[in-house]
């Protein structure tokens, strides 16, 4: 990349899970990278392979705090985003999706700065449309333990747009739905994860209810492709736009596919449904198609197998 065309990026939760994929896919395409987090689920082994770079930079810092910097765009990215983990401080949680939101969109109306908010398929709640467009309000339990996350994620897109009328701001929102590869936290709770773990230590499969219900489940890769491709969007679109594999699974599925793929003796057990866990969760994509050029490409077992040897690795190497 000419060095006229390089960018300074900042990547809140720059250290997750989706985050250090974002700041590499980013450093690889020639830009400079300041990498903010908290670390309350981040990690540093997660970019530890880009410190040596002098185009990367980390800095620890709390979004619910004002940041004064320079940059040109800014990927929001920063929540916990797995029940086990924002069900932890709930308050904080909403905290860090209004506050955090308030501080990035204040940073980039001063610096005049694109920001794209990562938002979720959890403010459709437990939906009542399926598979879930745009255009639907959700079903939330306002009241609920997932309440923290959903409503917080739904108070940020309101004060995105807000900010977008208001003043003007270049904004994207990216409503994410079921990711999952390497750098996923073992102890996340997401069950992505916690099935390949479980697999791999020959525990038993936990399943949450009877089975039934689904999820759709999108490759780390094809999310951050279409991340790039949503900030380099015409800037009247500003979305919200579903970002997700539109491959429905059930969860019993999953569990199976897992158990074959890692060739573990597990076995399936299953126990009581947590309140409010959706029945079903499927995007409609048709947006993304048509204004992005974007649909995933990676099918759901050649992920699992590069998910499962990471998590292969990461177990071996807490042994040791």
């Amino acid at each position: 990349m000419k060095s006229g065309l390089r960018k300074r990026i900042l990547v809140t939760g720059g250290c997750g899970f989706l985050g250090s994929h974002l700041c590499r896919r980013l450093l690889d395409d020639g830009h400079e990278i300041l990498c903010v987090d908290n670390f309350f689920t981040g990690t540093k082994d997660n970019v530890v392979a880009m410190m040596d770079n002098p185009h990367f930079e980390i800095m620890r810092h709390d979004v619910t705090f004002p940041l004064y910097v320079e940059v040109d765009e800014i990927y929001n990215l920063a929540c916990p985003a797995s029940p086990v983990h924002y069900q932890f401080d709930p308050v904080q949680t909403t905290k860090t999706s209004v506050h955090g939101a308030i501080n990035m969109l204040g940073l980039a109306k001063r610096i005049k700065a694109k920001i794209l908010q990562a938002s979720t398929s959890e403010i459709y709640g437990d939906p009542e449309e399926h598979p879930q467009t745009e255009s639907y309000w959700g079903k939330v339990n306002v009241r609920g333990i997932r309440a923290c996350y959903d409503e917080g994620k739904r108070c940020a897109e309101t004060l995105f747009y807000d900010y977008y009328r208001q003043h003007r701001l270049q904004i994207k929102v990216a409503r994410i739905f079921n990711t999952y590869g390497p750098n996923m936290h073992p102890d996340d709770g997401r069950v992505v994860s916690n099935f390949i773990v479980q697999a791999l230590r020959g525990k038993p499969i936990t399943i949450y209810g009877d089975g039934s219900q689904t999820r759709s489940f999108c490759y780390v890769d094809d999310l951050i492709e279409a991340f790039v491709k949503l900030m380099d969007s015409p800037d009247e679109f500003t979305g919200p736009v579903n970002l997700g594999n539109p491959e429905e699974f059930s969860i019993k599925e999953l569990g199976e596919i897992i158990v074959r793929l890692t060739g573990s003796s597990s076995k399936l057990i299953y126990k009581e449904l947590p309140s409010d866990d959706p029945t079903q969760r499927r995007p409609d994509i048709a947006l993304a198609r048509e204004v992005l050029g974007w649909e995933p490409t990676i099918q759901l077992e050649q992920g699992l197998i590069t998910t499962i040897e990471y998590f292969e690795r990461l177990l071996i190497s807490q042994i040791r």
